[in-house]
């Protein structure tokens, strides 16, 4: 069993801005670290207070990293971004904005390119059972049903 040292509001400001400094954060985020730092919760406010009025936090910008990170390198579908920044209490605004910048080509493409990779898995010949796999697969990224039965059927109509 460990115990902690609380610490106090300067010395968890000034974490807290170098933490912010390296990486972008969420105010949820920060909470959790004031948390783990021990910061009595009655300081947690003033912290995230001067962090976000000196723009270490900005939610909006941390939507977009966020969507913009999980997009191209996780490979997510929107669904699932959607689903990880309100776990992350950022706003439904925020949200939306972060959304919408990404780019639907691009979003379709690498739909597209995520099945086809996929489909070369499937041991199976069966149509319905290719088709069925290849839906779980995108809905489980995050990805549309309506757009991933419409990119779906095109895989299987190219690969007859």
């Amino acid at each position: 069993m460990s115990f902690k040292k609380t610490i106090s509001t300067k010395v968890a400001l000034t974490k807290a801005q170098n933490l912010c400094a390296r990486q972008e954060k969420c105010i949820s985020d920060i909470r959790e670290k004031l948390f783990d730092w021990k910061l009595p919760s009655t300081d947690h406010d003033t912290v995230i207070n001067a962090l976000l009025e000196n723009k270490f936090i900005d939610e909006q910008r941390y939507a977009l990293f966020y969507a913009k990170d999980k997009f191209t390198y996780n490979k997510w579908g929107k669904i699932k971004i959607e689903f990880a920044l309100k776990q992350k209490s950022i706003s439904s605004p925020n949200i939306k904005i972060a959304l919408e910048k990404i780019p639907e080509i691009e979003y379709d493409k690498l739909l597209e390119t995520e099945l086809i990779k996929k489909i070369k898995t499937i041991k199976d010949s069966d149509e319905y059972t290719i088709k069925s796999k290849l839906v779980r697969f995108a809905t489980s990224r995050g990805f549309e049903s309506g757009k991933v039965f419409d990119i779906v059927s095109t895989i299987i109509k190219k690969t007859k």
